[in-house]
């Protein structure tokens, strides 16, 4: 890896993921495509602003013409696509944009490096390409659909998502999919379980509920509370994605998972016994349409073939999470002051 094209880059996964990459190689130059939209947040490479092997460019994965311009600057070697509507009650409310940047999104990143890469890009019977290069996408384990309460996903589960985010990012994953059996692409992809750490836009439930707490605010848990996610921290997923860039045989797909199965309501009273606050808080709420009961991910395929393993136990992670809010209140107040508060609203109001 050279020049390496992320995209998404100022999200949570990517900006963390570029941390890594600048913290952990050295002869590189990484280019952050991003639009910026509601979760796109450029205060979370606020510190390596200055780092001239970081370069920022705003727009959209979906904008040919710009992306075009992009591979003939830099002649990228790598591309990592973290750029995506991710959120599941938002696709519920607006799936159009959702369909729009993660499938139509991710065939024009992968036609334009298709069209830079490949040998003769003339030749439609051509299956050559440079060597060295590589198109990741990131994906997620809700591609999969819901669990039972046995078993897990592996790679060769059948795919059956069951809201449009998880639509989309499955649509996603079939173009990928194809670019590679047609075309002879070099492609990865990447599904994750639930992560969190550093950085992460607080409409999700770990820094909701860590900022609520410090508000002294209600703690809205959908239903019951005992919907079963995977946790993954942050770093443990960019050093997986990294490891699977340097490592992972072309045209196959990683399951990357925490080996941390935890119901949501589990998660919420911890958070309230290490903020010192009162289970008074938790706010049962009406549950959202097509929610998932379970996700378990099988990571064997990456750890028996790939070496790659989580570092961080739950335990760990979840008190390097809540310490890094707690440092960083002011970041977390920037957002919630803005446009975040109206959607909040709207999401809980009535429930």
């Amino acid at each position: 890896m050279k020049n390496i094209l992320v995209t998404g880059g100022a999200g949570f996964i990517g900006s963390n993921f570029i941390h890594y990459l600048l913290e952990n190689y050295g002869d590189i130059q990484v280019v952050n495509l991003d639009l910026l939209t509601y979760a796109g947040n450029l205060d979370n490479l606020a510190d390596i602003r200055e780092d001239g092997r970081y370069h920022f460019v705003r727009g959209d994965i979906h904008d040919r013409k710009l992306v075009e311009e992009l591979f003939d600057a830099w002649t990228f070697d790598t591309v990592v696509n973290f750029a995506a509507e991710s959120h599941v009650d938002r696709s519920i409310t607006n799936p159009d944009i959702f369909l729009t940047t993660n499938v139509l999104g991710t065939q024009t990143l992968l036609d334009v490096a298709k069209k830079n890469w490949k040998l003769d890009p003339d030749d439609k019977y051509s299956r050559e390409f440079k060597e060295g290069v590589k198109y990741l996408q990131v994906s997620t384990d809700e591609v999969y659909g819901a669990l039972g309460p046995t078993g897990m996903f592996t790679e060769t589960t059948p795919l059956a998502p069951n809201s449009p985010y998880s639509a989309s990012k499955a649509s996603a994953d079939f173009v990928v999919r194809a670019y590679d059996k047609t075309y002879g692409m070099p492609v990865n992809i990447t599904r994750c379980s639930n992560n969190y750490g550093p950085y992460q836009f607080p409409e999700k439930l770990i820094p909701l509920m860590i900022n609520n707490c410090l508000a002294d605010k209600n703690l809205p848990v959908y239903g019951d509370g005992m919907q079963i996610r995977d946790w993954l921290y942050v770093e443990d997923h960019c050093t997986a994605i990294a490891t699977v860039l340097e490592k992972g045989r072309l045209g196959e797909v990683y399951n990357i998972g925490g080996n941390n199965e935890r119901a949501n309501i589990e998660i919420v009273k911890l958070i309230l016994e290490n903020t010192g606050k009162s289970e008074d808080l938790i706010l049962h709420v009406k549950d959202r349409p097509g929610h998932d009961r379970r996700y378990a991910i099988d990571n064997t395929k990456i750890t028996t073939e790939l070496g790659w393993s989580p570092k961080y136990t739950f335990q760990t992670g979840m008190a390097s999470t809540i310490e890094w809010y707690l440092q960083h209140k002011s970041w977390m107040d920037k957002i919630v002051s803005g446009e975040y508060m109206n959607y909040y609203e709207t999401m809980y109001a009535g429930r």
